[in-house]
């Protein structure tokens, strides 16, 4: 009888999950409108990298274009060398990405499951140090970056950025989660510490570790003030910096400055529709969390 009422009860639950109350749906109306909002800079940026230069500044201003004009991502490929900016962010990118996992897990680890003299100290001095504004210590880093010989040279982009605190707080936060008796039953089955990290606590925060990749990514793909301050040569430059070649003395090539941008972005898009479902559930689990 009581399977019975079980199954004649889930036709009815998804019939009441079908029809969503008013206040869900008007949540879910705000919600829409304000992802178009948000969506709309993005979409005149591409809309926009279509025009010649004189349609983008027209009185009023066109949504669509009047003409397509592709061939503007030829051009502004071929105004600057794309294609080294293209490596040397990505060799950026990718290096600092790599090391924020493999330092920040590490150091989540230690935080959340080892218990030492002053850690508690030592991680409120990590939150401290997420505090500080960057041009604080602007000057200190590049006169380090000039004593190591690092300035115009990746090695500049990359050695500052190997560790951040960012990354030892995300994974801390969500370490704090994973069961102590699991960690403990591995130590009595005769695990080491570097089997248990690897092999037990790294899978079970993946999602924190996509979250982790798409935000250190992003950040390395879009820094800027960094980069111009310790990069002069060109073949060293990285594609935010590449952007100011579209400026003139006198005018700036819009279109030619939104193609650019367009495909600059295009990286930054494709890592995170990788690891979107994993973004999200790392947000989500490290919130709750913390």
């Amino acid at each position: 009888m009581a399977d019975a009422t079980a199954v004649r009860s889930v036709p009815a639950a998804r019939e009441r999950g079908a029809h969503l109350e008013p206040g869900a749906l008007g949540l879910n109306a705000l919600l829409a409108v304000g992802s178009a909002l948000m969506l709309l800079p993005f979409v005149w940026m591409v809309l926009s990298s279509f025009k010649t230069q004189y349609e983008i500044l027209t009185n009023p201003p066109t949504f669509f274009p009047l003409e397509w004009h592709p061939e503007n991502y030829v051009t502004a490929w071929t105004i600057a060398p794309f294609g080294t900016f293209y490596t040397n962010s990505l060799v950026v990118a990718v290096t600092t990405t790599l090391s924020a996992l493999l330092f920040g897990s590490m150091a989540g680890f230690g935080f959340a499951k080892h218990r030492f003299w002053g850690d508690r100290f030592m991680f409120v001095c990590i939150l401290t140090n997420m505090m500080i504004p960057i041009h604080v210590t602007l000057i200190p880093r590049l006169y380090i970056a000039k004593e190591m010989g690092w300035v115009d040279n990746l090695l500049g982009l990359i050695m500052p950025e190997l560790v951040t605190t960012f990354g030892a707080f995300l994974m801390t936060q969500f370490m704090q989660g994973i069961p102590d008796e699991l960690v403990d039953a591995a130590r009595i089955d005769g695990a080491g510490e570097v089997r248990i990290y690897w092999q037990i606590v790294l899978p079970l925060v993946r999602p924190a570790l996509a979250a982790l990749a798409i935000f250190r990514f992003m950040w390395s793909w879009n820094d800027f003030l960094w980069p111009v301050i310790v990069i002069h040569s060109t073949e060293h430059k990285t594609l935010p910096i590449a952007l100011a070649y579209f400026e003139e003395d006198h005018r700036t090539n819009y279109n030619m400055l939104m193609a650019a941008a367009t495909f600059i972005v295009l990286p930054v898009l494709v890592v995170f529709f990788a690891m979107q479902k994993q973004f999200v559930a790392g947000i989500t689990m490290t919130g709750l969390k913390g």
